[in-house]
Order: C-alpha cells, then structure tokens, then sequence
C-alpha cells in the first residue's frame, strides 16, 4: 500500500483541530475528513468517524495494525508541516 496523495486543508479558527486531510492510496483509493489534532504530547490524527446511536464515535475506516496506522500518520504530519512551511515561506516573500 503507498499513499500518492495527501491534500491538506488547514483550520482558521483556534483550537485543537488544525487540518482536514484527503489521502489516496494506491492512486484507487481515497479517505476523506482524517483530522490532524493538536494533543498534549503533540501532534496526532484522528479517523473518519460518525457518532453512533449511544453517544459514541466510531471509526469509519481505520488502518487494522499499528504499522499501517503509523506510516499513514507519519506521512501526513510530514505533509502538513511541509504545508506549513510553505505558507510561511509565501509570507516572507510577500513582506
């Protein structure tokens, strides 16, 4: 499994959630609303989820092991910081 796209929407307002993240897997597959969350150790992500009827959210679609769900990780907080970086290279070049 490779993920070849990862598009980031960044969050305006403040708070913990900071981007929406779209990914594409194997150029067949694609995973809408996985959110990039600001925690108390740093930054992580959450799975598409929908409440259910007791209250409870629970995932859409979610990695099966603990690997897959780490390079599916990893992957998109490295695209986010690099999104980052981006927009703070633009503004220095607009001033």
């Amino acid at each position: 499994m490779q993920i070849t796209d990862v598009r980031v929407r960044k969050v305006a307002k403040e708070g913990k959630l900071k981007a929406v993240v779209s990914i594409t897997i194997d150029e067949e597959f694609v995973v809408h609303d996985i959110k990039v969350i600001e925690g108390e150790k740093g930054l992580f992500i959450a799975m598409p989820s929908k409440k259910s009827l007791d209250g409870e959210y629970r995932d859409i679609a979610h990695p099966i092991n603990s690997g897959t769900r780490e390079r599916i990780q990893s992957t998109i907080l490295e695209r986010y910081e690099q999104s980052l970086a981006e927009e703070d290279e633009m503004a220095a070049e607009e001033a």
